[in-house]
């Protein structure tokens, strides 16, 4: 009697040292591996500047490029110059997309005197029409640059003098941009206002 249950004992450890034997080397379960779905591109935001329908910001998906910008500033106006502007190129957050407008191309002298070329560097614009002056408080650097004796330079620095100042009060206060002095500003004052363009 005493062996049967020594042989019962027996088998009973026997099947808990199996299962033990069992739990320690199972390997453990892991997590699944769940996967994140792709980030969401955010919009760009482009200014759309220049002989455009509606110049302004505008935001445009991630991959737009510069005439998805033009599309939706409503199109380029009659005497912008498409020629100029990569459409297919690609916009980048913060990009400013600069329209420009066709040339005005000087008319030929009476009596059959050419015009001379212009000096390398120079605006290839006509001069402004005083009954048409530009406000150089919306000027953009080419129609400065249109202006009498003002050439790049000179328009970027009026450019950054009103970002950093505000808009003129009146004509007199663009002597104060470095460039522009007393004869620089006879040239020009009946071809600038600050008023609204006509």
């Amino acid at each position: 009697m005493k062996t049967w249950w020594a042989v019962a004992f027996a088998v009973v450890l026997t099947f808990l040292g199996i299962g033990l034997v069992f739990l320690i080397t199972r390997q453990p379960k892991g997590e699944p591996i769940k996967l994140a779905p792709p980030p969401t591109l955010a919009p760009l935001l482009v200014h759309v500047t220049g002989a455009i329908a509606s110049p302004g910001m505008y935001a445009l998906p991630a991959g737009a490029r510069t005439q998805d910008a033009l599309v939706a500033a409503g199109g380029l106006l009659p005497d912008a110059d498409a020629g100029l502007i990569n459409l297919a190129a690609f916009l980048e957050d913060g990009q400013q997309v600069w329209v420009p407008w066709k040339q005005a191309v000087p008319e030929p002298a009476e009596r059959g005197e050419s015009i001379p070329n212009l000096p390398e560097g120079q605006p290839s614009l006509a001069t402004p029409d005083p009954a048409r002056p530009i406000n150089i408080n919306l000027a953009t650097q080419t129609e400065l640059e249109s202006l009498p004796g003002i050439g790049p330079v000179i328009a970027q620095h009026i450019i950054e003098y009103r970002q950093q100042f505000g808009p003129f009060e009146n004509i007199e206060e663009i002597q104060a941009v470095n460039g522009i002095g007393d004869a620089k500003f006879d040239q020009i004052k009946d071809y600038i206002t600050v008023g609204q363009s006509p």
